[in-house]
């Protein structure tokens, strides 16, 4: 199988899809890869290291002809319309806040799957986990610094100092990055709260967590309580598919303390706060109702090496089964990956993301 590898266009996203090392993997398996052009050179992975490997490096065009092409983010407007119904696309797509995108995906014809609800045998999500680790431990790190008085920020150090006391963090959600963010935020010593709907969640980080953070359930009260009080608060809301609920309204962001940050690592899918809009790595804050606002779209492209590298480890087996077994027999074999697949031949299949789009499911 040819397999396509374009160069990332999203601003300030350096990750890539394979590393070299991915590359002749798929080479010793008798695929060919094509590369884009310095598609890794931002983060020391050059065109004659993708060669050495085995590559072809190619144009933009190019790697969007084969058959199946590897990205990290969401395919742009532009991208989407080089896309035909003979091809395979597998990346984080994240639909659910993508409406263009989707609709240009359903016009190629194209088989679209995501990273994000490829999902392994205990109904985790395996290709998802590394950047949600990476996202909630940068989340805090984020945080402090746009807590700093000249980034418009409450002017208050996370972990204290002797007789004064921590900054206070409140964590929403405790899947892979609430929690991350919560182990963070507790070895810098803050006041931490981690909040979770779900009692058996609750028990698992009332465990990891063993009195370095408040693990509560996410009453309404627990939830006004603790977001009026807080100095960080980091939204890590996760429905696979699905738009992320909003937590905090405009009446809640009111009450928040003058100079108190949010980080919303849900804005992929929509964002959890209803003041949350999506930001870049360039400009990536803004000030609404005396609160600062963090919500880059693409957190883990700050650390793109080191994300990179997560990433390839966690996909690389799965690019493989596509390209040895083609889709057909590797969906089959691998029910958890065919839930995977969100567009296919002009439909949505996955029920999820048709709802969160108002699109009926394919039959």
């Amino acid at each position: 199988m040819q397999i396509g590898m374009p160069k990332e266009s999203k601003v300030h996203e350096d990750r890539v899809s394979l590393v070299p090392d991915g590359v002749a993997e798929l080479i010793r398996r008798g695929h060919e890869v094509v590369v884009e052009e310095n598609a890794g050179q931002a983060i020391g992975f050059c065109n004659e290291d993708y060669r050495r490997a085995g590559a072809t490096v190619g144009t933009r065009e190019r790697a969007f002809a084969a058959g199946l092409v590897v990205k990290v983010k969401e395919p742009s407007l532009d991208e989407c319309a080089l896309l035909t119904q003979d091809q395979v696309i597998f990346t984080y797509l994240h639909l659910a806040a993508m409406q263009a995108q989707a609709r240009l995906m359903l016009a190629s014809g194209c088989t679209a799957i995501a990273y994000e609800t490829v999902e392994d045998q205990r109904g985790c999500l395996p290709l998802l986990k590394p950047m949600s680790e990476i996202a909630g431990r940068m989340s805090i790190q984020v945080g402090a610094m746009a807590l700093q008085s000249h980034a418009n920020g409450r002017g208050v150090l996370l972990s204290g100092v002797p007789g004064v006391a921590p900054g206070r963090v409140v964590v929403l959600g405790g899947g892979v990055a609430g929690s991350n963010a919560a182990e963070i935020a507790a070895r810098l010593r803050a006041d931490v709260a981690i909040l979770d709907r779900s009692p058996e969640r609750l028990a698992e980080l009332e465990t990891q967590f063993a009195g370095r953070a408040r693990v509560l359930m996410a009453s309404e009260e627990n939830l006004v309580h603790a977001v009026r009080s807080a100095d960080l608060v980091v939204g890590a809301v996760l429905i696979p598919g699905a738009s992320a609920p909003k937590l905090i309204d405009r009446e809640r962001l009111k009450q928040m303390r003058r100079g108190a940050v949010l980080v919303d690592i849900a804005i992929d899918q929509g964002g959890c706060f209803a003041s949350s809009r999506p930001t870049t790595h360039e400009q990536p804050t803004f000030v609404d109702e005396g609160v600062v606002h963090y919500c880059v779209s693409n957190m883990p492209g700050a650390v793109a090496r080191t994300a990179t590298e997560a990433l390839c480890r966690a996909t690389l087996p799965y690019i493989c089964r596509l390209a040895d077994k083609g889709l057909a027999k590797a969906v089959v074999d691998d029910p958890g990956f065919a839930r995977g697949i969100n567009v296919r031949a002009g439909q949505v299949v996955h029920p999820v993301v048709a709802q969160a789009l108002g699109l009926a499911e394919a039959a």
